[in-house]
């Protein structure tokens, strides 16, 4: 049985849910496909995320990662293709705010996903769950991660599947939030990562 490493993030920018932290706390301990899921709870922090980050894939020796983030605004799931080595935004969760600040000074301007982005984008819309490829995973935390993890990957040589996916909001932050944006069921995202972990290489 093989491993992976899911990872969500707390609730952060005054949202008072992050639907990522309850699928990542839903499917932690399930099998599904090849992949016994041991999931991990990012904080929303420049910082530490990425110590928090390498402390579990060390940890948990996995033979593979997918990371979850919100984008808010989004209407549909969207595995990420490249991750670029910019951290900017709003300030996170300690009131940090990042300027044009390198992820790692000797670092690539970026890296690709090694996922199956293409495939898990098909087989979810073959499933009725509306799926892009996206080109940006921004320059806030869930590009800070996914880059984090793609240039330790690359630097030691790691053949492994690996990087990120963005989920909608869901209905709950929508009503708590009082947000006015597209949002899915949780049972539905949950739904949705699971045919996103069935895509990943068995063998």
């Amino acid at each position: 049985m093989k491993t992976l490493l899911l990872t969500g993030f707390e609730p952060f920018l005054g949202m008072p849910i992050n639907p990522t932290e309850r699928i990542a706390k839903s499917l932690d301990g399930e099998t599904i496909g090849a992949y016994k899921i041991k999931s991990v709870l990012l904080p929303v922090d420049f910082e530490k995320s990425p110590v928090e980050l390498m402390k579990a894939f060390h940890d948990v020796k996995p033979d593979a990662v997918i990371s979850l983030g919100l984008a808010a605004g989004r209407d549909a799931v969207t595995p990420e293709r490249i991750a670029i080595n910019i951290r900017d935004g709003a300030p996170d969760n300690n009131g940090v705010a990042l300027e044009d600040s390198p992820i790692d000074d000797s670092g690539q301007d970026g890296y690709f996903s090694t996922l199956p982005v293409r495939k898990m984008v098909n087989l979810l819309k073959e499933n009725g769950y509306p799926a892009n490829v996206s080109n940006s995973a921004g320059t806030y935390l869930c590009n800070n991660v996914m880059y984090t993890m793609l240039h330790h990957l690359k630097t030691e040589g790691l053949n492994m599947q690996a990087g990120f996916i963005h989920i909608p909001a869901s209905h709950d932050l929508v009503v708590e939030g009082k947000k006015r944006m597209p949002s899915w069921s949780q049972r539905d995202l949950e739904s949705a990562i699971r045919l996103a972990i069935e895509c990943l290489d068995a063998e």
